[in-house]
């Protein structure tokens, strides 16, 4: 186990915490600077005045949290979503699927038949009621939750509609259709666009980032009702083994890790789904930005181990953590991208195919932009205003979108990225 430290103020003799916890995965070792408690603290005899006193948090190596002998964590609905994304990214790719087939498993009504595994058919889960839901930027925001879920709801209509008519096609300036990529085949419309990849990308910040960062992160669902009492009595929820805040904080971890074979320790695994653990793991690759994938990780143990151990304010640094480094992510693989894009349409004979089937996932995850969050704040990095006006610089260099788009535009948009997210244009592009 990793020991972390915090030195905590003692006000008119009373500590600010518990300094004990009967709860495997978050224990709590008070200390104190003579070696000797003096105070009144929860749940420590320390009888007479007061000096400072620290309390250290032991950082479990897995994510593996009990009480009474029993499991408190649990991520199941974030699982079966995942794993219906994980079929509709497949569906994306036939041209059998109509336009009301896909949609009916993007908003998938509990007992109907849309996937191939009976589990999520009988499940009542959904993908699309939890797009751009998070209780910190939609609760209140009602008119963009309905113009962010049109987009993916016309994605896939036009991938069904538009480009399965064409599958067989050549694309041309205008005209949808397959380009070469290598040993792949891509499948564009008139602009260049995969559909596929707005709509995998996209929902990387609309449902896992912003259900992660701005939902189950947040203190507003943290602490909803009667919360923090009951997590302070440890009072489970109705019929189960955990408390209400310790469910909150393994939903947000179950987007990242619910696919993973060993959720306990899953860096052992990125690239468990085809959303945010995927690219996790592929910044993780990338030498100038090592180290992210156990960042993330560290901060999630340590956090729930600090709901455990009744730490709020520890527990809330973790999350300003995981919001700065998810969304870097994002982030990284936005100008990554835009920078591959490159290369390809520089050369003497473009590579259509794998330029803009790199600028397709650049394209949803600038759009996945607009659902990071800045630490310390209720803002994304980039609003919906910026993040509209980059998806439109990026296609109107012309009347043929990507056909058209310049190297400029490319490096203009990578550049505003990378600076407001103070990484480098040349450390996210390898």
């Amino acid at each position: 186990m990793k020991k972390i430290v915090f030195a905590l103020a003692i006000v008119g003799g009373l500590l600010l915490t518990s300094c004990e916890s009967d709860d495997n995965g978050g224990d709590l070792v008070a200390t104190c600077a003579d070696g000797v408690m003096n105070g009144d603290e929860t749940g420590v005899d320390c009888g007479g005045s007061c000096t400072p006193c620290e309390t250290a948090i032991e950082n479990p190596d897995t994510y593996v949290f009990t009480r009474n002998g029993e499991s408190t964590v649990s991520f199941s609905g974030q699982t079966t979503r995942l794993e219906m994304g994980d079929e509709i990214v497949s569906a994306l790719k036939n041209p059998s699927k109509t336009a009301d087939e896909l949609f009916a498993m993007y908003a998938h009504i509990e007992g109907d038949a849309n996937f191939m595994n009976p589990e999520l058919n009988a499940s009542n889960k959904n993908m699309r009621s939890k797009t751009a839901a998070s209780a910190d930027f939609f609760s209140s925001n009602a008119t963009d939750q309905a113009l962010i879920r049109a987009d993916f709801d016309q994605w896939l209509t036009a991938q069904a509609e538009e480009v399965f008519p064409s599958w067989g096609v050549a694309a041309t300036a205008g005209t949808a259709g397959q380009l070469p990529d290598g040993t792949s085949t891509r499948y564009v419309n008139g602009k260049g666009l995969e559909y596929d990849q707005l709509w995998t990308k996209g929902l990387i910040g609309a449902l896992a980032t912003d259900q992660a960062l701005n939902n189950y992160l947040s203190t507003a669902v943290l602490d909803e009702a009667d919360n923090r009492a009951n997590n302070d009595a440890g009072t489970p929820a109705t019929d189960k083994p955990y408390t209400t805040m310790e469910h909150k904080w393994d939903e947000a971890y179950g987007y990242v890790y619910g696919l993973n074979a060993d959720a306990a320790n899953p860096n052992a695994d990125l690239g468990a789904d085809s959303f945010l653990n995927k690219y996790i793991g592929r910044v993780e690759g990338d030498q100038d930005f090592a180290g992210i994938a156990d960042e993330i990780f560290q901060a999630f143990k340590l956090g729930r181990a600090a709901i455990v151990a009744k730490e709020y304010d520890v527990r809330d640094a973790q999350a300003e953590i995981l919001r700065k480094k998810i969304s870097e992510v994002i982030g990284i693989r936005a100008v990554y991208y835009l920078q591959q894009a490159k290369v390809s349409l520089a050369q003497e004979s473009p590579a259509y195919g794998t330029a803009f089937h790199d600028l397709s996932e650049g394209y949803g995850f600038i759009y996945s932009l607009q659902f990071t969050r800045k630490p310390g704040s209720n803002e994304p990095y980039f609003s919906k205003a910026e993040v509209d006006a980059f998806l439109v610089d990026l296609l109107d260099d012309g009347e043929n979108g990507l056909w058209n788009v310049e190297l400029a535009t490319l490096d203009t948009i990578a550049e505003a990225i990378a600076a407001r997210f103070e990484f480098t244009l040349e450390a996210a592009a390898e």
